[in-house]
């Protein structure tokens, strides 16, 4: 299985319409960023967790679940690149590959060290904007395909159905 650890406020800080959106307010920012790692982890099925630290958002630390995307408040005092490589730890094993998206630089040295392989705020952008479109045109494919009837039956006759069926005669 593939997992992906995102640093929340360093994505926030480099996507343009993220940057955007937290210049109006923060959590409008997190908010958005949380939809399109649900969109990109129902596309790709990966386990993604995102991380944001205490300082933006005090108080004690948490962990919530959002449309089967982990989110994760750090405590006090505890910066995100800190959980992030606790989390890498935690996690890598032999059968789950951990990619961290972040351009820290330094952060992702850290987490090379640690067994994990990193996906720049860019790579993960265009990973995201793939997926959506790819979902755009599975739907439109879905959407364009008709039902096939098993029996060939003249119009006549289908319309005499739909009728029945409609509880009309």
């Amino acid at each position: 299985m593939n997992i992906l650890v995102v640093d929340g406020y360093n994505i926030i800080g480099a996507w343009e319409t993220l940057k955007k959106a937290k210049a109006r307010e923060i959590a409008e920012a997190r908010d958005m960023l949380i939809g399109y790692m649900a969109e990109y982890q129902a596309y790709t099925g990966d386990r993604v967790i995102i991380v944001f630290d205490a300082y933006y958002v005090h108080g004690i630390a948490s962990k919530r679940m959002d449309s089967k995307v982990e989110i994760i408040y750090t405590k006090e005092k505890e910066t995100a690149d800190e959980c992030i490589e606790r989390i890498v730890s935690d996690l890598k094993n032999v059968r789950d590959q951990v990619y961290v998206a972040t351009s820290d630089y330094a952060e992702q040295r850290t987490i090379f060290g640690r067994g994990a392989l990193r996906k720049s705020a860019r790579e993960l952008y265009l990973e995201w904007k793939e997926s959506k479109r790819e979902m755009q045109i599975n739907i439109e494919n879905h959407r364009q395909l008709t039902p096939q009837v098993k029996i060939p039956l003249d119009k006549e006759t289908l319309e005499i159905f739909e009728k029945w069926r409609r509880g009309s005669r």
